[in-house]
């Protein structure tokens, strides 16, 4: 599969495609600079001195990675972003943590040298397992530690930034190496070592660049100046390309970039298919930074505004004015289209481990989050739904709750917004009293019982990353079996069209904000499963409207209905491809 071969005057070597695109430029080598790690011996009283500055450099480094995580759900989306969610237990590891701390206590070498000595140890006893996918969480400890150490030496983290133009290549890079490149200062990358499951290559999507990684010895054959063709969507990469097959490329990006052109060219035009039905698309948000992006690009509005990263990118829990204000300024910005707030949806494995909400449980995804959460810190819930409440006096708000998984914790989340209603009307506040309040459906409990679920809320919105996920029992980011994961499922779609029947009974409206509606192959199964709205990443809001405007909504009922005779989520998803192709692919061409 690896290895270089000649085709004509064309040096051709195969790798693995990490980020589709097509990059030409000239090879710009990048060696990562060594750490100098200081070594010295400290006294009994510089103790505690030491152990504050290790807690620092942690927080500090928790708050670069979750930046980091909101921009890559931003642009990739929520599933994507969940790979940052091993660097933050990386930086909450209490072994870890504990175990650089006793080596400080018991060799009195100061807490740089100790972390950087526990550090390694981890890095090398994972480097050393025969698994390709545990073997890849080695990178993760790698990156996260650097970033401590830079943080604890207090040393700029963005080193690969003086880096500009042309084609990055590298034995390996790392995803906080990646996130300092913009967009336009690197062509495209290509490393020696690396899989699908590296984090590097989802930053590599997240800035939308071509990559290319597992090319071996690349790196030490290609000479800085080299003029390099990258294909990021079949893993070729090509040193000093000849005439003709710079021509063949050229008319590759010249037919992708017509139909770009053509996406884009609807973006701003309404989203309603060709036999009349509107069907919104409204945009996910991180934050009240995205806002100026999402109104450029067509959106009706925000389907899902994840709150929780207002809580992690602080030292501490944004007050209620604080909160107020975001979500004010979001429904101004978005009227008169609605904005769908998502309350708190973390755990306790996100907090700070030493405030009385920190939690060690050995699998948080499954744990002590998101409603569960809320309903045990009644006070900090309250917080947020007061201020929810305020805010959608100043345009159309609707608020949800994440994870509910029956109808007694809906009842309880209910009462609690009651409360507060009744607190703000003695107060003489203004609110609206009529807000709408949903309910996320991304357990598989919460889709079979839907019907009670639907007696007391307003409306669905469909959460597919974790409904599939906890379906089909698959972590679709462990390398090992990722490929069972499956949205074409046959039972994946028979329970999304539970939940869609069970909420027209009721006379409610569903929308799918998970990643599975931003993706234009499963678009259609959903819409003709019923779907009234979707809400995707920003930048899927041009290419779902473009599929939606060349299709009637007869069509999309005939493809599920055609999907439903079939028990191969694989034909399904053949099937769908071949809608894909028929009502995207060649209308754009």
């Amino acid at each position: 599969m690896f290895g270089m071969e000649p085709l004509g005057q064309d040096l051709i070597v195969k790798g693995i495609p990490a980020s589709g695109g097509v990059a030409l430029g000239q090879a710009a080598l990048f060696v990562q600079r060594e750490l100098e790690i200081p070594e010295s011996k400290i006294e009994e009283k510089d103790i505690t001195a030491e152990i504050e500055r290790f807690e620092r450099a942690l927080l500090d480094t928790r708050y670069q990675i979750t930046k980091i995580r909101g921009e890559v759900a931003q642009k990739l989306g929520e599933d994507e972003a969940r790979i940052f969610d091993a660097h933050l237990l990386v930086i909450e590891d209490k072994a870890l943590i504990d175990e650089t701390i006793r080596d400080m206590e018991k060799t009195m070498f100061n807490i740089v040298y100790c972390f950087y000595t526990v550090s390694n140890r981890y890095i090398d006893a994972f480097s050393r397992i025969d698994d390709e996918y545990l073997r890849e969480r080695a990178t993760d400890i790698r990156d996260v530690s650097r970033r401590v150490l830079h943080n604890l030496m207090g040393i700029d983290s963005h080193g690969a930034r003086t880096l500009e133009g042309g084609i990055l290549v590298c034995h390996d890079i790392t995803p906080s190496e990646t996130a300092s490149l913009e967009k336009g200062k690197v062509r495209a990358i290509v490393t020696d070592v690396g899989s699908r499951t590296s984090h590097a290559v989802i930053m590599a999507r997240s800035i939308q660049v071509p990559a290319v990684v597992g090319l071996r010895d690349f790196s030490k054959r290609v000479r800085s100046g080299d003029t390099v063709l990258v294909d990021g969507y079949d893993g070729v990469v090509i040193i000093n390309p000849s005439e003709t097959t710079l021509y063949r490329y050229g008319q590759i990006q010249k037919q992708k970039k017509t139909l770009e052109d053509r996406i884009l060219s609807v973006r701003m035009l309404p989203s309603c298919t060709r036999s009349g039905d509107d069907i919104p698309i409204r945009a996910n948000i991180e934050g009240i930074e995205h806002i100026d992006q999402v109104r450029t690009t067509g959106a009706e509005g925000v389907g899902l505004f994840r709150t929780e990263y207002l809580f992690m990118s602080h030292p501490r829990f944004p007050s209620e004015e604080e909160q107020f204000q975001a979500y004010r300024r979001a429904a101004e910005s978005f009227a008169p289209h609605p904005v769908v707030i998502r309350t708190i949806d973390f755990g306790a494995d996100k907090v700070d481990r030493h405030s009385r909400y920190y939690n060690e449980e050995a699998n948080p995804f499954l744990g002590f989050r998101a409603i569960r959460f809320c309903l045990e810190f009644t006070e900090v819930f309250k917080d947020q739904i007061r201020a929810i409440l305020r805010a959608s006096h100043y345009g159309r708000l609707k608020m949800m709750y994440p994870m509910i998984s029956g109808r007694d914790e809906l009842m309880r989340a209910n009462a609690l917004v009651d409360e507060v209603k009744e607190e703000l009307t003695r107060a003489g506040i203004p609110f609206d009293a009529e807000i709408p309040i949903g309910t996320m459906i991304e357990v598989p409990s919460a889709a079979l019982c839907a019907d009670a679920l639907a007696q007391e809320c307003d409306f669905f919105s469909i959460g597919t990353n974790d409904l599939i996920q906890y379906l089909l029992a698959i972590d679709r980011l462990n390398d090992r079996i990722a490929h069972l994961y499956e949205p074409s499922h046959p039972a994946v779609l028979r329970t999304i069209k539970m939940i869609v029947d069970a909420a027209h009974r009721h006379n409610i409206s569903v929308s799918v904000c998970g990643e599975m509606a931003g993706d234009p192959v499963y678009l259609p199964l959903l819409l003709g499963l019923g779907v009234n709205e979707i809400s995707v990443v920003p930048s899927a809001v041009a290419v779902s409207k473009y599929l939606i405007r060349n299709v009637s909504l007869n069509q999309m009922v005939e493809l599920t209905a055609r999907a439903f005779e079939i028990d191969d989520a694989k034909k399904i998803l053949t099937l769908a491809e071949g809608f894909y192709r028929e009502h995207v692919l060649e209308q754009g061409l």
